[in-house]
């Protein structure tokens, strides 16, 4: 029961770091606004929600002396990846707060991106005031405070990593895989059977045949190359 729940735990971790740092990858862009700083703020205190649930479970199963062999060594492959997890997390937490503090929202805005747009600037105010304006006002100083929190989780975070090599001692290196290095490759990805390709397949030895055509293919493509270098000397 308890690894299924980690197991849980660390699965909705995974999906909502995915998304925090594809949001990150926004910040400063021509897509950047405040519904989107609101977004990565909600989505990074969601992350943090399951870092600390998965912590403090992970770290209450391992510090149990009575634990089976087979199974300390399934929540520590569960640990190392969450504390995989956790430093991809406080990476992004730190690029979000470094493009944060570039691209504030309540400072001029200024193009980040060229658009090629160009003609009279009467004609382009026109056009943008013909249009519904997809930014929200940014309220009051909304991108201050909210650098100033994520500057204090990003610090939380570390702390959580630091307490986390403290109290639970897994080396990463010790820890070894339930599947063999590319069996995820042999995985069932579609329905069909046509479009399985299975290792053998693909790492078959050379075809001969093809290796004799590629070789007279390029020698007669360098023949090309040197006899049109030289009618363009004679001409």
């Amino acid at each position: 029961m308890a690894r299924e729940e980690c197991k849980a735990l660390l699965d909705g971790l995974n999906k909502t770091t995915a998304c925090y740092h594809h949001l990150v990858l926004t910040v400063g862009g021509s897509a950047d606004s405040q519904n989107l700083r609101q977004e990565l703020q909600k989505t990074r205190q969601k992350a943090q929600e399951l870092a600390v649930s998965a912590c403090a479970r992970l770290t209450a199963v391992l510090r149990d002396r009575s634990l089976a062999a087979d199974e300390r060594a399934e929540f520590e492959r569960l640990w190392v990846a969450f504390s995989g997890c956790l430093d991809l997390l406080e990476a992004d937490m730190r690029r979000a707060l470094e493009l944060g503090a570039a691209f504030p929202l309540h400072a001029p805005r200024r193009p980040l991106v060229r658009t090629g747009v160009a003609g009279a600037s009467s004609g382009v105010a026109a056009r943008a005031l013909s249009t519904r304006s997809l930014r929200l006002e940014a309220e009051g100083d909304f991108d201050v405070a909210d650098l100033r929190e994520l500057e204090r989780e990003v610090l939380q975070v570390g702390e959580m990593i630091d307490n986390m090599e403290m109290k639970v001692n897994v080396p990463r290196w010790t820890v070894q895989a339930r599947q063999a290095a590319g069996a995820e490759l042999l995985s069932t990805v579609s329905a069909g059977p046509s479009s399985v390709v299975s290792l053998q397949e693909r790492g078959g030895g050379c075809d001969p045949r093809k290796a004799l055509a590629a070789i007279l293919f390029g020698a007669v493509l360098l023949a090309a190359v040197a006899l049109a270098v030289c009618v363009a000397k004679l001409s």
